[in-house]
Formats: C-alpha cells, structure tokens, sequence
C-alpha cells in the first residue's frame, strides 16, 4: 500500500529526474519493447533508486513484453483507458467462463465473497476501510453520486469547480445548483501553475465566495495533467466549513496516494486507467462519519442506511471486472507504484524536455515534481482553438504515427493531451518529440 514515505520519496526522486534529464537523444538509442509470447513469468519491484529504476530499460523491456501492443500507432494517449497487461487479460478470460458457465449458481452463493475480496483489496491499497468503499462502474458514476446526492446545498449557496475539472463533473456541479437554487461558480487555474498560486486562486475564491459549500478538486486533471496539491487545499476548504469531493480518476494508480493523504471526505476512483483493470471498474469513496452528507440513492431500500452501498446502485455488476480488479492490483504492485511513477515521470520528461525551448511550443505542465506525473498537455503558436488542437492530434496520427487526443475546456484554450504509459518506450518519446518539432517549424 502506498504511504506518505513512498510519496515523499518519488516527489525528490522525480524532482532529480526532472532535473538531470536533457534533450532526448537520437530514436535509434532505444528500441520498441518486444512481444513476448511467454507472459508467466512474474515480475518483482525494482530494487534500485528510482533515478536509476526510470533508465533501467531492460526490466522496462520485461515489463513491457506483458502487454500486448497494437502495431497499428504508437499510442500516448493511455488517460483515456489503462489496458489491462497479459496477467490480468489471461485471468479475466478465466472469470468470463467460470462466470458464464455456472451462471446464477455461481453468482449468488460464490460471487458475493469475491466482490468483498476486491473491496478489501482496493481499501488496502488506497488507505480506506473496506465499509468505506463501494463499487461503481467508473469514476463518473462514483462520482456523480458524490456530487448528485449531496444534501448540504441550501438556496443562495455556492459550489466551486475549476476550469481542469472533467466537463462532466461541471455538469453535475451545475446541476446540482440548479436544483437547489443555489449559485455555481469556478476558479480558472494559472498558467503556468505554481503551488503557490493555485492556492492562492483558490484562497481567493473561497474568500471571496464565502457561502460555498462544496468544492470539487481534480487531483490529476485529464486535460493537462496538472496534480493539484489538494490536501493543502482541502485544509482551506474545511477551514471555511467546506465540504471536499475529490475526482482522482486519473491519479489512482498513477502516482502514489492515500485517502489520508488528500484528507478529503468524499472521493471518486478509477480502476480501468492506471491500475488496468476491465473496463467498468471504480469505486466511490465516503469517508467513515459522513455518509449523512450524501442521500441515499433513488431511494434504494436494498441496503442499510448506515452503509455506503446504499449511496450508488449499479444493479447487477460484471462479474468478471469486479473479480479482475485483485489481479490488477497484484500486477500493479508487482512493478510498484512509486517506480511506476518514476519511470512515467521520466518518459513524460523524455518528450518534454526536446521540445520545451523550440520556438511555438507551449508545455502546460509545470516541472514541478509534486505537480507534474505522466500526462502533459502542450499547445503550438498559441493556438488554443477546438479545430487548432483537433488538426495537430490528427496530424501527429496520420503523418507521423502518433496517436494522442484533443483536450478542451481550459481557460485558456484547447490544447493536445499526452499520456506514456508502462509499455512506451524512450523511442515512442523520442519520435513524439521529432514530430512536434517538425510541425512547430511549420509556423
């Protein structure tokens, strides 16, 4: 399980990363990972310190042979959905027939106990009691049960959001001030960003709106990347008897993290990005004391009010997802989550660092290591239109092979969203890197 420690220890780490790394050397430096066809044999965390774990590129090389990788594009656009790595695809395969072959039987007198397995799982591994948790079908839903069943809104009050905050969790703090009659407002996050003034944005806001009530915060945004220092903001919040809903879809599993560290009551998670498991999979998270905050679901009666699973009702779950999520974790902690990290830190930097002084090129991420993890936004010439960013993702595809995606609703613009991932290779940034600079030269 991840601790304050490990997160200390990756934040200096990454920072010496992001310190020594320079422009990236020739593509041929680094081959693609192969495919391997023997996926069995297990994979054990690096031992060495994680400057040095980021470069090792042959147990990259090892860890990279247990996915199993489209020839189609070299992708950087992993935000969108994590892939599960051979282990986890073998073992859900396994659950779809046991599933599927022992049907209702299975489900009701067998299924059960596995699903609180899972639970106890992934309370462990993010720091939660396993009453604290309940399942969803994505940080969405979890979420929009968070935000939607919130009962503190009273006419007049206030929600906050920020520009970076997923569009469909704007949508769902909007509506909740519709409904209550209340007012929402959002804080639009500096550019570049600094802790400093991203708590200052929010300080202001908060002072200047004191009747907020709840706050959403994304700890890993899905257009920039940007990693919010949310428990200090959080303590600002609460200081101002703030309630806190944290989206953190895209940081679970990403970076190391724990419930205590964010110190927020109410949170959303992923379990299909960046821990692997199927398609389908979150959890939503209400800390223990404060499930009075949020109604019970559409009058859901098929679990106690005392307990959380009458906060989301999903009906009848996938099986075999619910099943995988173990061997997710197990294969993620296999690699290990601060060297993880460190060496999505280093591809992201990789990348980053060939192209941050080429002329028209604007990176939205700051270096910062406690802001900064894999994922980075970046535009070109200033152009933050919808079809500007649309046409460069589609040029990186079609003309150099790169597969990444259009980002919107910044404050400042639109802009190109990248994501490495466990299977990318320095080679996939080098070529990134390559591409970018030839079509900043275009003008």
């Amino acid at each position: 399980m991840p601790t304050h420690r490990s997160r200390r220890e990756f934040v200096k780490s990454a920072a010496i990363l992001s310190a020594a790394a320079v422009a990236a050397p020739s593509i041929a430096d680094a081959a693609p990972a192969p495919q391997s066809k023997d996926h069995s044999s297990p994979l054990t965390p690096h031992p060495g310190a994680l400057y040095d774990v980021a470069r090792d590129e042959a147990y990259w090389t090892q860890v990279a042979a247990k996915y199993r990788i489209t020839p189609r594009t070299t992708n950087m656009e992993a935000g969108y959905f994590g892939m599960m790595a051979l282990p986890v695809l073998d073992a859900y395969h396994s659950y779809i027939d046991r599933a599927n072959s022992e049907s209702s039987y299975f489900a009701r007198r067998e299924y059960p106990a596995m699903m609180r397995a899972a639970r106890e799982r992934v309370a462990a591994f993010v720091g939660a009691k396993p009453t604290e948790l309940a399942f969803s079908r994505g940080a969405t839903e979890a979420l929009q049960a968070l935000i939607g069943q919130y009962n503190r809104v009273q006419p007049g009050d206030t929600v906050m959001y920020a520009d970076l905050d997923y569009n469909a969790m704007q949508w769902a703090m909007n509506a909740l001030a519709a409904r209550c009659k209340a007012n929402a407002t959002w804080v639009d996050i500096p550019e570049p960003a600094t802790r400093e003034n991203i708590l200052a944005a929010y300080t202001n806001a908060l002072n200047a709106n004191p009747r907020t009530k709840l706050l959403l915060l994304t700890h890993c945004n899905n257009k920039t990347g940007l990693l919010l220092p949310v428990s200090d903001i959080v303590k600002v919040a609460k200081a101002r008897g703030v309630d806190v809903v944290v989206d953190a879809a895209h940081s679970f599993g990403q970076v190391p993290l724990t419930m205590s560290d964010m110190g927020a009551d109410f949170v959303g998670l992923n379990l299909h990005k960046w821990i692997g498991a199927p398609v389908g999979a979150g959890a939503l998270y209400i800390r223990e004391g404060r499930l009075d905050a949020i109604d019970r679901a559409h009058a859901d009666e098929s679990a106690p009010l005392d307990r959380i699973e009458s906060r989301i009702h999903t009906g009848t779950t996938h099986f075999a997802t619910v099943m995988t999520i173990p061997d997710a974790i197990d294969f993620q902690l296999s690699i290990g989550i601060p060297q993880k990290a460190a060496r999505l830190r280093y591809l992201r930097d990789r990348w980053v660092h060939a192209v941050a002084n080429v002329k028209g090129v604007t990176i939205l991420t700051p270096e910062d290591a406690a802001l900064t993890g894999a994922i980075t936004g970046f535009r070109l010439h200033n152009r933050g239109t919808s079809n500007a960013n649309r046409a460069l993702a589609t040029t990186l595809h079609d003309e150099f092979g790169v597969f990444t995606f259009q980002r919107t609703g910044l404050a400042k613009g639109d802009c190109v969203r990248v994501t490495p991932t466990l299977y990318n290779t320095p080679a996939d940034a080098d070529k990134l890197a390559a591409a970018i600079r030839t079509i900043a030269a275009r003008g």
